[in-house]
C-alpha cells in the first residue's frame, strides 16, 4: 500500500510514462513484498525551470525524483533492494542511475486512513510490512 510520486523534468510519451511507473511499481513488489495490485502511483511532469536539480548532472532533464510513503517495518536490507531495483528498472528509460533520488518516508500504521477511514492499525493488511 505504499503511495508513491514520481516527478520527472522530462516529458514522456504515454507508454514510457506508464513503464516509469510500472518500473518503480515492480521494485516495490518485488522488496517490500506488496501485493501486485496493490498499487498507488502517481507521476508528475515538471517544466524544467520549475524543477531545480543539481547543476554537475551530464543529463538534467532526465532527473528522477522518486517519493515513496510507507507504513514503517522494512528492514535496510529490503530498502535497499527497493532502491537498487528502482535504479535498475528505470534504466531501460535512459535514466542515468545519478539521477534518481528516492526519498523513503515511514511512519506508523495508525497514522494511515484505510478501508473506510480506519487507522491501518486496527485492519488486516493483505501483506506484511516486516520484510
Amino acid at each position: 500500500m505504499p503511495s508513491v510520486l514520481i516527478e520527472v523534468r522530462k516529458e514522456y510519451s504515454q507508454e514510457e510514462e506508464i513503464g516509469i511507473m510500472e518500473a518503480v511499481h515492480a521494485a516495490l513488489v518485488a522488496a517490500f513484498k506488496i501485493p501486485p495490485g496493490d498499487k498507488i502511483v502517481r507521476l508528475v511532469v515538471h517544466a524544467p525551470h520549475k524543477f531545480n536539480v543539481p547543476p554537475a548532472k551530464l543529463k538534467p532533464e532526465y532527473y528522477t525524483l522518486v517519493s515513496i510513503d510507507a507504513i514503517s517495518g522494512r528492514s535496510i536490507e529490503a530498502k535497499r533492494k527497493l532502491y537498487a531495483g528502482i535504479v535498475k528498472n528505470l534504466e531501460p528509460f535512459g535514466i542515468p542511475n545519478d539521477h534518481v533520488m528516492i526519498l523513503l518516508r515511514e511512519s506508523i500504521a495508525e497514522n494511515w486512513g484505510i478501508k473506510g477511514g480506519k487507522p491501518a492499525s486496527d485492519v488486516h493488511l493483505d501483506f506484511d510490512v516486516n520484510v
